[in-house]
């Protein structure tokens, strides 16, 4: 008889243990998600000429076919832990590339490299390079309405290295704070680690989204930013992103910096096509901080009406972009530069995301 119990016994533990193998296996071998993109496109600068007129990131080849970047993401999650991974190759990735700050203006660079954990439901940690919690525009095209972008998007941070926490007070409600390093788009620290984040998430009603964020340090200089969605029906959504930005008086800049804000009506005419226009107003403080856009003091007023004309995972996007600024800081018809208050281009653009 004791025989038999043990052998009974034995033989559910045997099968507990596998169960539980199972179980390890199954958790240890979640899959391993790839995403990206890959996106090209045409602009035509209506001043006709070789340059980059207006001066905002990316797309700045003029009449040619010209190549964006590839974006590989890899994303891999086993029970509280994570990581993520993504690299970008091309133009629209070399862009980003700064000299002297860790990525000596090679045509590939890391959009992202950082690990995660979720103590808790509510109480997450995440440290390495991450993408930038501040302003509505991203680097991905993927993850933009418009293809070309905004005055605000070109002078913000594109990522930072650093480690954050985020704590989900409900699911309309959390806080997320960290240190990161004393310069924006780099992967190692200048000098230290002197850069303080923070972004309060709110959701006050079904469809509505606001994020109010923070940086600020004494080598990186503070900003305010303000972002928000709003899904007012199922074809009409509005966005908004306002900001403001001082400049540090690291490395003998006297003052400076910008403030500005651009509004993102969008509606969707059919399941395949989404008419938009952003509407964007930027101005320069008076200072020696160098910023993409008019000289200190001016201002730049800028529509970018957008279509996106989807066929699965395939977006075309044509658009056309008018500039205005209050001082003549474009280039005209004849070559001039700084000989006109106004610009213009067309842009035709085609993205695929996986």
């Amino acid at each position: 008889m004791k025989q038999k119990l043990l052998l009974i016994c034995a033989f559910v533990a045997s099968g507990f243990a596998v169960k539980a193998q199972d179980t390890i296996k199954v958790t240890s071998d979640a899959p391993l998600v790839i995403s990206g993109s890959v996106d090209t496109y045409f602009k035509y600068d209506f001043s006709g000429k070789k340059i980059a007129n207006i001066p905002t990131s990316f797309a700045s080849e003029q009449n040619s076919i010209s190549l964006g970047m590839i974006d590989l993401g890899l994303k891999k999650t086993v029970g509280k832990a994570s990581f993520v991974g993504e690299l970008s190759f091309g133009p629209r990735g070399e862009a980003q590339s700064i000299p002297n700050a860790g990525t000596n203006g090679q045509s590939y660079h890391i959009q992202n490299l950082y690990v995660s954990y979720n103590f808790t439901d509510k109480f997450n940690v995440t440290g390495g390079y991450m993408a930038t919690f501040v302003g509505y525009e991203v680097i991905s095209p993927v993850g933009n309405f418009n293809y070309s972008t905004s005055y605000l998007f070109t002078n913000g941070p594109f990522q930072n290295a650093g480690i954050k926490a985020t704590y989900a007070f409900t699911d309309k409600v959390s806080l997320m704070a960290g240190i990161f390093n004393d310069s924006w788009n780099a992967y190692t620290s200048t000098n230290d680690v002197s850069t303080f984040g923070a972004q309060l998430m709110v959701a006050p009603v079904k469809g509505w989204t606001a994020y109010l964020n923070l940086v600020a340090g004494y080598a990186s200089g503070t900003e305010f930013d303000l972002t928000t969605t709003y899904q007012i029906t199922d074809a009409f959504k509005l966005g908004l992103n306002a900001a403001d930005f001082t400049a540090p008086k690291y490395l003998g800049y006297d003052k400076g910096g910008f403030t500005g804000a651009a509004l993102y009506p969008q509606y969707a005419v059919s399941k395949s096509v989404t008419l938009g226009l952003r509407g964007e107003y930027f101005k320069t403080k008076t200072g020696t901080y160098f910023t993409a856009g008019p000289p200190p003091g001016e201002n730049v007023t800028a529509f970018t009406l957008t279509a996106n004309i989807k066929a699965g995972p395939l977006n075309f996007i044509p658009e056309v972009r008018l500039d205005n600024a209050s001082k003549s800081v474009f280039t005209n018809g004849d070559g001039v530069p700084n000989s006109t208050k106004s610009a213009s281009q067309f842009a035709v653009a085609a993205v695929y995301a996986f």
